[in-house]
């Protein structure tokens, strides 16, 4: 269980890791999947960072209100992503074995909890939110 809140995905995020350091001593290609992870989340937040930035770009200067709704939202849209490369930036930088003493909760995350983690993360992706499009189409 995680507390709601804005950083849910990097308490689950932190979790998943967790788990895949803990477990590298049996199975070396983990250590492939953690870097890997990281990698794919700082690029989802930089596609994210791009697509509001474009978003902005793109609105109509007409719409003067509009507009200064869609700037605060882009705003939060960009703070919530430098703190998320913030995050993962400082887990880069942390050795593997540090990591583990880095942990948020006292209990540790099980193979079934880990595949869990990684569903729920992998529904958040877009490809994942659109496959029913896909497959309706």
């Amino acid at each position: 269980q995680v507390s709601g809140g804005e950083d849910e995905i990097q308490q689950l995020q932190k979790a998943l890791l967790d788990y895949l350091d803990e477990n590298t001593e049996t199975d070396a290609s983990l250590v492939f999947s953690r870097k890997f992870y990281i990698a794919q989340w700082f690029r989802d937040t930089t596609m994210e960072t791009e697509k509001a930035i474009k978003s902005q770009k793109d609105e109509d200067s007409s719409e003067r209100t509009h507009h200064a709704k869609d700037v605060e939202t882009t705003g939060q849209i960009m703070h919530r992503a430098e703190s998320r490369k913030k995050f993962l930036r400082s887990i880069i930088k942390t050795a593997p074995s540090q990591f583990s003493t880095l942990k948020m909760n006292s209990d540790t995350v099980d193979y079934e909890d880990a595949c869990l983690i990684v569903r729920y993360l992998a529904s958040m992706r877009p490809f994942a939110q659109s496959f029913d499009i896909y497959l309706t189409q």
